[in-house]
């Protein structure tokens, strides 16, 4: 049994597994638990005989657990992989890789940023609340590992930096984190797709250049109440 790759679930004991609903396999006496958090470690090990990957589903997100394997593979596999990142060649090569992702996600702030401030289409005598607006969405949307919108790839940057923009501002402008929402299926779709509507008003007057109370709009006062923060 040990023999098949699986994917599975996390038993009712530190050494079981779960198959499919109600099938429990014991863990091999000779196997251990690979954690997550080293890719090139786990890719060879996966890549190097069967293994059992570990992963539990919270709502709509997959997490691992780590992969369990044969110990003495993934001690010998380790300690290869120790020996090549002790060498100067590798050090090189990480250095460059960092310095190539980093231009790659700073091409990409910028890119995006320029996106929210075209979705925002504000009218020019709003344009610093537009730049202002802009610069809370990237920093909030745009750091990587966050999980926000801005990181998919599933969808044009355009609706990217507009599902950023609505995400900010219920967050930041209506009393979204202190509603009570009924536990009802749907129910918290509905009310953020209601509240999107009141942000997408909010913008539309500005994008129309109508006056605005900077004492009372929800907008100003949080843009205003992050500024205060960062300083």
């Amino acid at each position: 049994m040990s023999e098949e790759t699986r994917i599975v679930a996390p038993g009712p004991s530190d050494r079981s597994v779960r198959k499919g609903d109600d099938i429990i396999l014991q863990v091999p006496t000779d196997w251990e638990l690979l954690p997550p958090g080293d890719a090139a470690l786990t890719r060879r090990v996966k890549a190097a005989g069967p293994t059992w990957t570990v992963q539990e589903k919270k709502g709509r997100k997959t997490f691992s657990r780590g992969v369990w394997a044969p110990a003495d593979r993934i001690a010998a596999i380790r300690s290869k992989l120790e020996a090549e990142r002790s060498t100067d060649a590798y050090a090189k090569r990480r250095e460059a890789d960092t310095a190539r992702r980093d231009r790659k996600h700073a091409e990409y702030v910028e890119d995006f940023r320029g996106a929210v401030v075209a979705f925002l289409d504000f009218a020019s005598c709003y344009t610093g609340l537009a730049d202002l607006l802009a610069d809370a969405v990237t920093e909030h949307a745009t750091p990587v590992g966050s999980g926000t919108v801005a990181r998919t790839q599933r969808i044009p940057i355009g609706q990217r930096a507009e599902s950023a923009v609505i995400a900010w501002m219920r967050h930041q402008t209506t009393a979204y984190e202190n509603m009570q929402i009924p536990r009802v299926k749907g129910k918290r779709r509905e009310v953020r797709r209601m509240l999107a509507e009141e942000s997408r008003r909010l913008l539309e007057k500005y994008r129309k250049g109508q006056p605005s109370d900077a004492s009372s709009c929800p907008l100003q006062l949080a843009l205003t109440q992050s500024s205060l923060k960062e300083n």
